[in-house]
């Protein structure tokens, strides 16, 4: 019954045609006092809306902003188009912004119970949105996080269901991120709330990866037969990737010593609590990458050009972290340190370009007066 009378007031503020002006748009920047060098592409091998499409080289030389003047973007999906949707996390708005740096306000998410970390989080675009217009978030409720699925027709979001609820929800450690896999399938990322063992409690939604149906059914072949849970052992992780072979890498915060890069695979345990960073214990996997908390709180990761992109609040910069043939990662290299503040949302365009979303209105930065702005590497 509560998912009934939740689904009929999940949606505030959306009207039909344009939608409202937000923000301000802006034309190309200077490029940067000390210029990136191109980064190599590679054929991409897979399909789907969870790997890359062209996979060109990345132009972080030519870095300009598209928008600025939003508040607190938390999450970037695209429209087949190339328009993006992105989520703000305390106004609950769902905004669409085109290539062109035009962005207007979709709608208002009802039900949104913006606190500390929680608010409006998640966004993704159904693979087959040209025939179902499906489009889902990720917010935190009043009693819990929660996965919603909507319809986008002509900018009116309607036909509000929430498919999965009962996430556990904090004013920490949320998770939020959303995302379609090449499998076509649905995978969402939940934080352990600050109640460590919830990571290592295989009953509970918390601390984990999740793999679900575009009806928030437990997908297929998940390693326990109707659980949604894919991997778990997390303390909050907040971005996911594919590269072209198919492989998924996410990013996770430690807690005072060291963040991480992963590589999920079906059924592991990636340790929390019992470990952060390498811990070299068998009952658990590895992280690829490390960092110090300082350096990264990593948050956002997208896959171009050859390389994953992985945004750092804290640390104030964006990585660039090489993929090898062989799914290792290479050395971390640091871009853009301290020039555009906190860095939240990363995300690859239909045109290979990445798109970046700073987070300094999120009460831990300093907003400059542009801020929070949209900032993307052009490809080619």
């Amino acid at each position: 019954m509560l998912a009934v009378v939740v689904a009929t007031a999940l949606v505030s503020g959306c009207s039909a045609g344009s939608p409202e002006r937000v923000g301000a748009g802006r034309t190309p920047s200077a490029p940067q006092e000390s210029p990136a060098a191109p980064v190599a592409g590679e054929t991409p091998e897979a399909s789907g809306s969870g790997t890359p499409g062209p996979d060109r080289a990345v132009r972080p030389e030519r870095a300009r902003t598209l928008v600025q003047g939003l508040a607190v973007p938390w999450a970037i999906a695209f429209l087949p188009g190339g328009d993006a949707l992105v989520t703000e996390r305390d106004s609950a708005r769902l905004l669409r912004v085109t290539p062109e740096g035009e962005a207007g306000t979709v709608g208002t998410i009802a039900g949104v119970s913006p606190e500390s970390e929680g608010g409006l989080l998640g966004v993704a675009v159904s693979p087959t949105y040209d025939q179902d217009n499906y489009i889902f978030v990720y917010f935190t409720a009043n009693q819990d996080n929660r996965i919603v699925r909507y319809r986008l027709r002509n900018d009116r979001l309607t036909d509000p269901v929430p498919i999965l609820t009962g996430i556990p929800k904090a004013a920490i450690h949320n998770g939020g991120r959303l995302a379609f896999g090449p499998d076509g399938l649905l995978y969402a990322t939940t934080g352990e709330v600050g109640d460590r063992p919830l990571a290592q409690d295989r009953a509970s939604l918390a601390g984990k990866i999740l793999r679900l149906t575009e009806d928030g059914a437990p997908a297929p072949g998940n390693p326990t037969a109707g659980s949604p849970v894919w991997s778990h052992g997390h303390r909050n992780v907040q971005g996911l990737a594919w590269d072209p072979r198919g492989r998924l890498y996410a990013t996770e915060f430690g807690a005072n010593t060291f963040d991480e890069i992963n590589r999920i695979e079906k059924g592991a345990n990636y340790g929390w609590p019992e470990v952060e960073g390498v811990g070299g214990d068998n009952r658990f996997t590895d992280p690829l990458v490390t960092w110090s908390t300082a350096e990264a709180s990593p948050s956002g990761l997208a896959y171009g050009g050859g390389s994953l992109w992985a945004g750092a609040l804290r640390g104030q910069r964006l990585w660039r972290v090489p993929v090898s043939a062989d799914g290792s990662l290479g050395t971390p290299v640091p871009l853009f340190q301290e020039e555009y503040g906190r860095l939240r949302a990363v995300a690859t365009a239909p045109d290979g370009s990445i798109w970046i979303a700073t987070s300094n209105k999120d009460g831990r930065g300093a907003p400059a007066a542009a801020d929070d702005r949209i900032i993307v590497l052009p490809a080619g």
